[in-house]
């Protein structure tokens, strides 16, 4: 399994406890270290819409001008966005399988999952 986020987001940090308090193995992937491929939010857009995988409530959206905000209207120009700021993607994306589990974190929705 592996969990996609950066180290210092609050719900990522939730995500990341959760996990290791209930012995469950997964792989970190950092977005800021690590970067995100066009092909991995390629790979995501065929499981999710791009509306899912913006995160459209975080600081790094409420940043973003008008204009820029106005130009994310599809799948390519969400993965513009999300190949400048990966900051912008929904966070943590849990994947297992190469497949999205889950898109942020809930307690409830975890451990009805795992």
């Amino acid at each position: 399994m592996q969990l996609f986020g950066i180290p210092n987001c609050n719900t990522v940090k939730k995500a990341r406890d959760w996990l290791t308090a209930h012995n469950i193995a997964y792989e970190f992937h950092d977005f800021k270290k690590n970067g995100v491929t066009q092909s991995l939010l390629e790979t995501w857009l065929n499981q999710q819409p791009w509306e899912k995988l913006v995160n459209r409530a975080g600081m790094t959206w409420r940043n973003l001008s008008d204009a820029e905000k106005t130009a994310i209207i599809d799948a390519p120009s969400a993965i513009k966005l999300m190949l400048e700021k990966s900051s912008v993607i929904k966070r943590p994306v849990l994947v297992k399988d190469g497949k999205i589990i889950c898109l942020g974190f809930t307690e409830a929705v975890y451990k009805e999952l795992l």
